[in-house]
C-alpha cells in the first residue's frame, strides 16, 4: 500500500471541472488587515463572518459618536467594519446557541477615558459606572447580548444583523466578570463565577473572606436560559477563592463537567450541584487566568471510543503571597519565567475505572508559555499560538515593590510568537513540532485571540496590555490580524467533496459525501483509507481559551468507483449529546493530512431542548477496487500527520460513556417569558434615558440590569435570564403551530400577542437593539 505521505491531492473550488490551485506559503502569517477594534474577544459566526468584541475604550474607530466596542471581520476582503455594542463587553464569557447564533455574558461596568469608572453611578454609588458620556458605554456586569449571524447577502444595517443587548429586558441574575461559560447537552449555557468588581484577581489579602470577598467576588453559578431556576452558590469556587476567574469547563460524556481552577480540580454535576474532588495540578501550576495557560479537549475520535481527554500546557507557578490581590501582583511576573509542563487527565475513562490523575506529556517547545491557546485543527492536531515566556496575563501600573513597570503596564514580557503543534497520535517524546513555522513579528499578549477559518487557516488578532488605547508603549493596542497557515497547506491543492448536509443528528442514519476523482491524484484506496471526516466548533475565543471549542473524527466507511470518485458513508455523531453539544460547527474532509475547506452545519435540533437521540449510524463494509485512480494535480504532503479512516473495512462504533441530562424542559428557538403586552410600552421605555433602562441597586458593589426583586411596567419579571425563555412550539398559535419544526433557523420571528403566555424575541424587526442610525443605544 502506497503511505498516506505519497498521497496527491487536487482542489476544486465550487465543484468546477479544473482543479484550483492554493498559494499560501506554509508555516507562514499573512497580514489579515485592521481589526477596528482590538480582538479581545471573537467568534466566526458563518462560512464568512467573523464577529470581534473589545472593552470600551478610546478606539479611534467609532460606531456613531463614540469608540467602537466591537466590528465584523469579512474574511474574503480581510477587512473589519465597526458594530454597535451598548454594555462594556470587557472580560465576558461567550458561547455558541443551539441554532448558530451566539450570546456574550456580562462584562465590566461603564468605564471612560484611563479606565476610569463611567461618569455616571448610581445615587450612593460611586464604585459602578452606569454609564460614561464619553465612551458612551452602559453597565455590561449583568448584560446578556445575542447575535444572529449575517452573510454578505445580508443588510447589516437591518435589526437582525445587529447586536441585542439592553439589559433592561435581559440579563444575568448577578454580575458576572471573567465567568466561564460551558454548554448542556440541551444547549443551555452554564455560566460560573466571575467578579462582582475588582482588579487582578479575585481576592484580597489577607484572604479572609473566600466566598465573596467583601462583595466583589461572586462564588455562584447560574443557567440561560434559566427556566425559573435560581443562581446557587458553588463551593469550589469558594475553595478556589482568588485564582479562579474565568473557571475552565469542560462537559464530560456523563453530563457532568470537569472544572479547574487554582490548581485544583473536581468533576461536577451543575443538575445536582455536587462535585467530586480531582488530583490537584500537578506541581500546583496555575492554568486559569491570570497564569492562562493554554487548555483544550483533544480531538474525540472512533480510534479513543470518543472518551475525552483534555491537555493543559504553560501556565505559571507563583507562591500564594506572589499572587497578591486585586490590586496587583506581589511579585515583578514578567521576571518570573512561564511553565513548559503540559499534563493531560481523562476525567470518565471508557473502561469505568475510578483511577482518575494527571499525566505529564511531552514539555512545550522552545521553553514555557503563558497566554498560548489551543486551536483544533481538522487534520486532528491542535494548535499552539500566542503568549508570552514570562509572567502571566493582567496590566496594572504598578506591583508591590515597582512603581514604574519596564513593559509599560504589561505583566509579561518576552512574546513567544513562534506557533508549535501537538500530534496527540505521535509517539511520546515525538509529539511537539515548530518545523517550517514562521515567528510573527507582532507581540500576541493579553487580550489575543485566535480562530479557526473554514479554510483551515487561523485567524490570530488582538493583544492590548493596557488600560486604555495606547499605541506607542512597547507592548501596544493591536488592531493588525494576521492569518496563520499551517503546514498543510505545502498542498499546493486541497481537496473537495459534496454532498455536505446542513444538519447532522446524533445516531441516526448515515448519510454519503462524495470526493471527485479530479480532488486527489494516485489510486483510489490509498486516498479512500487515509480519509477521515473531521467536525470541529471553533468555540468563542477570549482569554487564551476557545470556549465551546470541540473536535470530532465521524465514523466512516468508504466505497471506490470505478470512475476514481470515492463515496464516504459518513455516521451521524455518537448518540450522546454530552460529547459535541448541539449548535454550529465546520465539516471538513481530510484526505491524507489536507483538509478540505469546512462546510457550516447545525449539530442538533437547532432548539434548547433534550436532544434527540437513536442508534449509532450502522455503516456498510468499505468497497475498494484495484486500479482506480485520481486525476488531479499532483504533490506531496508534507505534514507527516496521517488522517487515516478508521474504518477501510469495517466500521468503529466505539464505546460510548454516560447518558443524556435528561429533559428540563421542552424549548424552542430564542424568544422569552416577558408580557406580550409590554411590547409596545417596552419600545417607547427603550427611548429613554438609562436611569429607566438600567434601574441600579443602592448596595456597593451592586449593578446591572433590573435590580433583584423589581418589576418595570407593574408586574413584569425581573430581567434576569428566566424571562428570556426559548418559544415553546405548543403554544397553539397560527405562527408557530403544528408545523413550526420545520421551519427554518432563519424564519422571521414574532413579537406580538398570539396566547395567554407572554413571549418576548429579540430577534424581531421591532424589538429594541442597538440602533440602526449609528447611535449608541437607544438605551
Amino acid at each position: 500500500m502506497i503511505s498516506s505521505q505519497r498521497l496527491s491531492l487536487a482542489l476544486l473550488l465550487g465543484g468546477a471541472a479544473s482543479a484550483v490551485a492554493q498559494t499560501h506559503t506554509p508555516g507562514s502569517f499573512e497580514d489579515g488587515g485592521d481589526t477596528q477594534v482590538s480582538a479581545m474577544m471573537m467568534f466566526l459566526g458563518n462560512e464568512e463572518k467573523v464577529y470581534i468584541l473589545d472593552k470600551s475604550e478610546g478606539n479611534a474607530a467609532k460606531f456613531g459618536d463614540f469608540p467602537a466596542m466591537g466590528s465584523v471581520y469579512d474574511i474574503a476582503s480581510r477587512t473589519a467594519e465597526t458594530m454597535g455594542v451598548t454594555t462594556n463587553v470587557f472580560c465576558a464569557s461567550g458561547m455558541h446557541l443551539p441554532n448558530g447564533s451566539f450570546a456574550t455574558f456580562g462584562g465590566n461596568g461603564a468605564i471612560g477615558p484611563g479606565g476610569n469608572i463611567g461618569d455616571q453611578t448610581p445615587p450612593g454609588n460611586p464604585y459602578q459606572g452606569i454609564y460614561d458620556t464619553t465612551y458612551g458605554d452602559f453597565d455590561g456586569t449583568k448584560g446578556i447580548r445575542i447575535l444572529d449571524p449575517c452573510t454578505s447577502k445580508d443588510d447589516f444595517t437591518s435589526p437582525k444583523c445587529q447586536w441585542f443587548d439592553n439589559s433592561s429586558l435581559l440579563s444575568m441574575q448577578s454580575q458576572r466578570w471573567y465567568s466561564g461559560a460551558e454548554p448542556l447537552s440541551d444547549g443551555t449555557v452554564v455560566l460560573v463565577g466571575g467578579f462582582s468588581n475588582g482588579g487582578y484577581i479575585n481576592r484580597n489579602w489577607p484572604n479572609v473572606d473566600p466566598a465573596t470577598e467583601g462583595g466583589a467576588a461572586n462564588p455562584t453559578y447560574e443557567f440561560f436560559p434559566a427556566n425559573g431556576r435560581q443562581e446557587a452558590v458553588f463551593p469550589f469556587m469558594i475553595q478556589t477563592s482568588g485564582l479562579n476567574a474565568y473557571p475552565l469547563l469542560y462537559l464530560m460524556p456523563s453530563g457532568k463537567m470537569l472544572v479547574q481552577a487554582n490548581y485544583s480540580t473536581v468533576l461536577w454535576d451543575p443538575i445536582q450541584n455536587q462535585q467530586t474532588a480531582l488530583p490537584d495540578m500537578p506541581g500546583q501550576v496555575v492554568r486559569v487566568y491570570p497564569a492562562s495557560g493554554a487548555n483544550a479537549m483533544l480531538p474525540l475520535t472512533p480510534k479513543n471510543n470518543y472518551t475525552p481527554t483534555v491537555i493543559f500546557c504553560g501556565g505559571i507557578f507563583m507562591t500564594d503571597f506572589q499572587w497578591g490581590n486585586y490590586s496587583w501582583p506581589f511579585a515583578d511576573t514578567w521576571e518570573i519565567p512561564s511553565s513548559e509542563k503540559c499534563h493531560t487527565i481523562t476525567p470518565e475513562p471508557s473502561d469505568g475505572s475510578t483511577d482518575v490523575d494527571y499525566v505529564e506529556d511531552d514539555d512545550l517547545p522552545n521553553g514555557g508559555r503563558t497566554m498560548g491557546q489551543f486551536i483544533a485543527l481538522p487534520d486532528l492536531t491542535m494548535l499552539v499560538v500566542n503568549g508570552g515566556k514570562n509572567g502571566t496575563a493582567g496590566y496594572s501600573t504598578r506591583t508591590l515593590n515597582t512603581l514604574v513597570l519596564p513593559y509599560g503596564e504589561s505583566l509579561a514580557a518576552e512574546p513567544a510568537g513562534q506557533p508549535a503543534v501537538y500530534n496527540p497520535n505521535a509517539p511520546k517524546g515525538q509529539r511537539w513540532s515548530t518545523a517550517g513555522f514562521d515567528t510573527s513579528p507582532i507581540a500576541r499578549l493579553y487580550h489575543s485571540s485566535a480562530i479557526l477559518l473554514p479554510d483551515a487557516s487561523v485567524l490570530i488578532a488582538g493583544s492590548n496590555p493596557n488600560i486604555d488605547v495606547n499605541t506607542s508603549t512597547i507592548f501596544p493596542t493591536t488592531y493588525k490580524a494576521e492569518v496563520f497557515y499551517p503546514s498543510y497547506f505545502a498542498a499546493s491543492t486541497r481537496p473537495t467533496f459534496t454532498g455536505a448536509p446542513s444538519t447532522l443528528t446524533y445516531g441516526g442514519d448515515s448519510f454519503d459525501l462524495t470526493v471527485p476523482a479530479t480532488a486527489y491524484s494516485g489510486a483510489a484506496n490509498d486516498a479512500a483509507d487515509n480519509t477521515s471526516v473531521v467536525l470541529i466548533r471553533p468555540g468563542w475565543t477570549t482569554h487564551a481559551m476557545n470556549m465551546g471549542q470541540r473536535s470530532m473524527q465521524l465514523n466512516n466507511t468508504y466505497t471506490v468507483n470505478s470512475d476514481g470518485s470515492i463515496t464516504l458513508h459518513v455516521a451521524q455523531l455518537p448518540p450522546n449529546a454530552n460529547l459535541f453539544q448541539p449548535g454550529p460547527a465546520l465539516l471538513f474532509v481530510t484526505v491524507a493530512g489536507i483538509p478540505s475547506n469546512g462546510s457550516y452545519v447545525i449539530v442538533g435540533t437547532g432548539n434548547i431542548e433534550t436532544q434527540p437521540t437513536k442508534p449509532a449510524s450502522s455503516l456498510p463494509a468499505s468497497v475498494r477496487l484495484d486500479g482506480a485512480t485520481g486525476s488531479g494535480a499532483s504533490n506531496t504532503n508534507t505534514t507527516g500527520n496521517d488522517s487515516k479512516n478508521n474504518g477501510a473495512s469495517s466500521s468503529h462504533t466505539g464505546a460510548i460513556v454516560g447518558g443524556i441530562i435528561a429533559a428540563i424542559a421542552a424549548v424552542g428557538i430564542l424568544g422569552a417569558g416577558f408580557g406580550i403586552w409590554m411590547a409596545r410600552r417596552r419600545r417607547t421605555a427603550a427611548q429613554q434615558a438609562s436611569s429607566l433602562s438600567y434601574p441600579m441597586g443602592s448596595a456597593p458593589g451592586g449593578a446591572g440590569g433590573v435590580a433583584s426583586g423589581a418589576r418595570v411596567g407593574g408586574g413584569l419579571r425581573s430581567s434576569d435570564s428566566s424571562a428570556f425563555m426559548p418559544l415553546s412550539q405548543a403554544n397553539g398559535s397560527t405562527t408557530w403551530g403544528a408545523n413550526a419544526s420545520a421551519l427554518s433557523l432563519n424564519s422571521p420571528y414574532y413579537d406580538e400577542p398570539r396566547t395567554a403566555s407572554a413571549e418576548f424575541d429579540p430577534y424581531h424587526q421591532n424589538a429594541p437593539r442597538v440602533s440602526t442610525n449609528q447611535a449608541r443605544g437607544p438605551y
